[in-house]
């Protein structure tokens, strides 16, 4: 079903600092970042139910903690809120990297932000396609193989892995639909409008779109704090165009107010629901 959501990048200033691994032990979080926000993440919900956005999805970056006490608390705020957690956006990691053990470790990090997805309840995860330029069919096996096994891990958590056009191994759509089609349909897409560019950006969007399981609804502010509206709404169409049914995540990164332009950007999309 059709539906607002948003992601906490478009809230990062609000929310503060990041947390972010130890090179020591990944599992471990540093903060980085002086700032100390004007809400906390366990207050989020709560503030996204009172503006009429009911789904959230969260960068792995923006939890503080990975200790069980507290992943139970942010759980009971999701709930308690009456919102939908769709997604933990694992932000990191490389399943296309060269050095095959390097490669198994960063598979086995992002294993266990799929394993922490499906403890705080979230329906889905999202994982890169890789950061390796795809001008080796090695890249793209190694993401399709990559994403295949972790889609298994999701499976026993719970939660579906998908992917996104984002970063460089799923920077074309050509792509990124070889890379769905060696998952075996195991593998969901998110589409973000704002990840093409150019001259083939619709072209490109329309490729990946029929494909969709959620959609980044970026908008692109050309001068500051000025939505192109003709851009986004052309974009709102293809989505139309192909039947998409799900969340529309609401993506700010722009100058400006971030509660401000995201409600700007809920009003356009509103007419999409």
């Amino acid at each position: 079903m059709p539906r607002l959501s948003t992601s906490t990048w478009s809230l990062h200033r609000a929310l503060g600092p990041a947390y972010h691994p130890s090179p020591e032990d990944r599992r471990k979080l540093i903060r980085h970042g002086e700032e100390s926000g004007t809400i906390t993440l366990l207050e989020l919900p709560n503030a996204l139910k009172q503006r009429g956005i009911g789904t959230l999805e969260v960068c792995h970056f923006h939890f503080p903690c990975l200790e069980e006490a507290y992943l139970a608390d942010f759980r009971d705020a999701v709930q308690g809120a009456g919102i939908e957690l769709f997604s933990v956006l694992i932000d990191d990691g490389d399943i296309t990297h060269p050095d095959p053990e390097q490669r198994r470790r960063e598979m086995e990090w992002i294993r266990g932000w799929i394993e922490t997805a499906g403890a705080l309840g979230a329906s889905h995860a999202r994982v890169i396609a890789g950061k390796q330029k795809a001008v080796e069919r090695s890249v793209v096996h190694h993401s399709a193989d990559g994403l295949k096994s972790l889609s298994e891990t999701g499976k026993r958590c719970g939660v579906q892995v998908i992917t996104e056009n984002f970063h460089v191994t799923a920077k074309r759509p050509e792509t990124i639909l070889e890379i769905l089609d060696r998952c075996g349909g195991d593998v969901g897409l998110c589409v973000d409008f704002g990840n093409f560019s150019g001259e083939t950006k619709y072209e490109d969007l329309e490729a990946i779109l029929p494909y969709a399981t959620s959609v980044h609804a970026k908008a692109h502010y050309p001068e500051a704090g000025k939505m192109d509206r003709a851009d986004f709404i052309a974009c709102l169409e293809l989505s139309r165009k192909y039947g998409f049914d799900g969340p529309y995540s609401l993506i700010f990164d722009g100058p400006g107010g971030e509660w401000e332009s995201l409600e700007e950007i809920k009003q356009v999309v509103a007419e999409y629901l």
